[in-house]
């Protein structure tokens, strides 16, 4: 599930900016992490930004692919994803009934 072109999300690399501030590579890592959270709700955001394209948009797996800049493999396992995540949703939703 790569990307087809790699986007630059930084302008240095750890090494050159531990060289600059005289710290480890690590430190640098460590200073720049996303927190676990914050990257698996972009993943999710992706899944269904990928899913509503192909499905409600009505692309085909090839536009939605170079859309999203992504193999037609990815772009098909992450709407299936979505779509599997928006069923488990539905599920549990049904389970607890209505609100009141």
């Amino acid at each position: 599930m790569t990307a087809l072109e790699t986007k630059k999300r930084r302008r240095v690399t750890a090494k050159e900016a531990a060289e600059r501030l005289g710290v480890s590579e690590r430190t640098i890592r460590n200073l720049v992490a996303v927190p676990r959270q914050d990257w698996l709700d972009e993943q999710a955001t992706m899944r269904e930004a990928v899913r509503a394209y192909h499905d409600d948009e009505g692309h085909t797996w090839p536009q939605t692919a170079e859309h999203f800049g992504l193999s037609i493999g990815a772009a098909r396992l992450r709407a299936y994803r979505a779509r599997k995540e928006r069923a488990e949703e539905r599920a549990r939703r049904e389970l607890d009934g209505p609100d009141e």
